[in-house]
């Protein structure tokens, strides 16, 4: 891919911790109703069972990765940007050529996504160290996230 004639390299800006906080939440909303509504017939057979509950998204914990990293990868890989990230107005570039991130990419970055929240989102906070406010899965995938 060549550069992306898109974006105005000198207006290039880098989107905010808060906005990628937003996208943050938002994002992990729409995961856990998304899980809500492939569990839904188990969830209301516990009958408001705190307990089965919480069994039952245990069970579903590698349900709920898969899930995540396949949303994550398909909405960077085909928009750029995954529905949380494209409501608060940003989007993720490739770092070397400000194109857009490819399928193999994409897919990197979201599995490091997912081992950064596993270890107590501490890929996250590099984001307040780092020059491009890269966290652990930008580094490791080497793109950067700007406003759109």
């Amino acid at each position: 891919m060549g550069i992306n004639t898109d974006i105005d390299i000198n207006k290039l800006e880098l989107a905010s911790p808060k906005k990628r906080m937003q996208a943050f939440v938002i994002d992990d909303i729409l995961i856990s109703i998304i899980t809500m509504i492939l569990l839904w017939d188990q969830i209301s057979a516990n009958n408001g069972d705190i307990v089965n509950m919480l069994m039952l998204m245990n069970s579903a914990f590698i349900q709920v990765l898969f899930l995540k990293l396949i949303y994550q990868t398909f909405f960077v890989w085909y928009y750029g940007a995954t529905i949380g990230k494209q409501i608060v107005k940003i989007r993720i570039i490739r770092e070397d050529n400000y194109g857009s991130v490819n399928l193999i990419t994409s897919l990197m970055r979201s599995a490091s996504r997912i081992v950064s929240e596993s270890i107590f989102y501490l890929g996250f906070f590099l984001a307040f160290y780092t020059e491009g406010r890269q966290t652990l899965h930008d580094k490791l995938a080497k793109t950067l996230v700007i406003n759109d």
